[in-house]
């Protein structure tokens, strides 16, 4: 698995953000992108459990028993606090500072931080039940559970 970090200039062009779509804290996160990203808005999102998380999962088995919002963009695929990472760099602004400074963290205690939390993502925000987001319609464009057009490169050999 490719966990180098993303740059800010090309970070989420083509980019797919999967998350667990039961977790509160996870559709609060997906929430957040969306209120923050400024002139960029070409990051798309699906849910782990949907058929888009599948067929991710089939193309890249290294992911199977991952349980992490990954970001996938070509062959690179990114989990953990580097897929978190990639989505503040993607924000740009402050929070591109944040994840240029979160990258001097090592990888280790960064990924501790990020299990800590996403062992704890169902206390900390519950389960979605039945409130949701109500995208807007460009919004919900980006929303690419299903979409046959969506493609994932298979690892180099």
């Amino acid at each position: 698995m490719d966990e180098s970090s993303a740059d800010a200039g090309g970070a989420g062009a083509g980019a797919v953000l999967l998350y667990d779509g039961t977790c509160g804290f996870c559709a609060a996160s997906v929430q957040f992108v969306l209120r923050h990203e400024r002139r960029r808005r070409t990051l798309r999102f699906a849910t782990l459990e949907g058929t888009l998380g599948e067929r991710a999962r089939r193309a890249h088995p290294e992911l199977e028993g991952v349980d992490s919002v990954i970001w996938l963009e070509g062959e690179r695929v990114l989990v953990r606090s580097e897929a978190a990472l990639a989505v503040a760099a993607y924000l740009g602004g402050a929070w591109g500072a944040l994840a240029a400074l979160g990258r001097l963290v090592p990888r280790r205690l960064r990924d501790a931080a990020y299990d800590l939390v996403a062992r704890n993502r169902y206390r900390i925000a519950g389960r979605v039940v039945d409130a949701c987001l109500v995208p807007t319609p460009e919004q919900r464009r980006r929303f690419v559970d299903g979409d046959p057009a969506v493609v994932f490169s298979a690892p180099a050999s």
